[in-house]
């Protein structure tokens, strides 16, 4: 089935309200996550919760994305998932709010990841599907996205005074809700290729692993993976180090990172017409290693000026990456393959991430004294093996 003709397509400005309503929500329960279960008692179980977003990553994008692609049209799969995501969240504050055990906290974050992961990729492809020419017109919608991130971390911060209180949650909840009622203002997108009888293998989305036997998009994929690790580090641990520097409005500082990613977006189309995709992708790879570097001085000025840069060295590489999928992936793998990005970022990359950063956070930390320059500089040696693994695998294709 064909997608729909250019007079049924969505608005500029239905896409770009989308993107800002449904990152707003992300930002205020990622960012302030791991100081709001400081705050209950439960700092403990910051590492694996993050994990439960990487175990999730490895079921629910590539069904839902196999679901998008060949039997029902993405926009009713966001409207299902945005209003599971509200109810999941609210479940999840309300097992800290009455004290339930760990066991029942993680599984209730584990809901929580199932439903809240697909979200992001299912709507990524939903405003892919809606461009007529993804790499001029991708960045300035993305940006509205990066924006909706910041408010609410300004929100948490400046409105809710909220950064270690449940209130966050609970209010991204609420906006979980809007994001499903924009459903309706969108076309119903139909599915790429309808398939009436599929396998199993079709049915759980694996057949887009098939895209891995192409040399460079299989560096793309691989190399996203391994760059999540050290790149997991960043909320958790930069939250932890500002703490400790004695920020108050940690979120919002965080959100100088949003910045950045902004100004890029707005740029990228411009930059990816005058370099090639590997300098492109390097780029944001090296710039990642000098913004660990700087927090290992572990003063305010240089953690501040590192998150700075967190926008080049997020959007460089990863909103590159979708771009390029977009562009060199046939169109009827559109959300598998968004979806596989998905699932080697958020499960591989993450789950070592997270799991082993809080192994390494542990190791760099004597009793509530943790050597801050140490721990960066771990991460920022893994971030330069990334970058020297990308430049010896990746080819591309030539400017000529």
């Amino acid at each position: 089935m064909s997608n729909p003709a250019p007079d049924a397509k969505a608005s500029r400005k239905s896409l770009a309200t989308l993107f800002f309503c449904t990152a707003m929500p992300m930002g205020m329960w990622s960012v302030p996550l791991a100081n709001v279960f400081n705050a209950h008692g439960r700092g403990h179980l910051v590492p694996w919760v993050f994990a439960t977003t990487a175990t999730a990553a490895f079921i629910s994008p590539l069904f839902v994305g196999a679901l998008a692609d060949q039997k029902h049209s993405p926009v009713l799969l966001l409207r299902w998932l945005t209003a599971a995501t509200s109810l999941a969240l609210l479940l999840t504050c309300g097992s800290l709010a009455w004290g339930w055990s760990d066991a029942a906290v993680l599984i209730c974050a584990q809901m929580l990841a199932l439903v809240a992961l697909p979200a992001w990729s299912v709507t990524s492809s939903i405003v892919f599907s809606q461009l007529h020419d993804a790499k001029m017109q991708f960045g300035p919608l993305r940006a509205w996205a990066t924006g909706g991130w910041m408010v609410g971390c300004w929100t948490v911060s400046f409105v809710l005074r909220a950064d270690a209180s449940l209130v966050a949650g609970v209010t991204a909840a609420g906006l979980w809700l809007v994001v499903m009622s924009l459903t309706w203002r969108l076309p119903m997108i139909p599915p790429g290729e309808v398939v009436q009888h599929r396998t199993w293998k079709q049915i759980l989305g694996l057949d887009a692993l098939g895209l891995l036997i192409h040399r460079d998009h299989r560096v793309v994929f691989i190399t996203a993976a391994l760059y999540c690790i050290p790149l997991a580090a960043f909320y958790p641990y930069t939250s932890r180090q500002l703490h400790d520097l004695g920020v108050q409005n940690i979120s919002a500082v965080i959100s100088l990172g949003q910045t950045t990613e902004v100004l890029v977006m707005l740029v990228l189309s411009g930059v990816m017409a005058r370099f090639r995709l590997k300098w492109v992708f390097l780029s944001g790879i090296a710039i990642c290693v000098v913004r660990y570097s700087l927090n290992t001085i572990d003063t305010l000025a240089s953690v501040m000026l590192g998150t700075f840069l967190h926008g080049f060295a997020y959007t460089l590489y990863f909103i590159t990456t979708q771009i390029y999928l977009e562009e060199r992936i046939d169109p009827k793998w559109r959300v598998r393959a968004q979806a596989l990005l998905a699932m080697l970022m958020s499960g591989v990359g993450n789950l070592l991430g997270y799991l082993g950063g809080g192994w390494w956070f542990e190791a760099c930390t004597k009793g509530i004294t943790t050597n801050w320059r140490l721990f960066w500089w771990g991460e920022t040696a893994l971030t330069a093996a990334v970058c020297v693994f990308f430049a010896v695998a990746y080819r591309g294709r030539s400017r000529a």
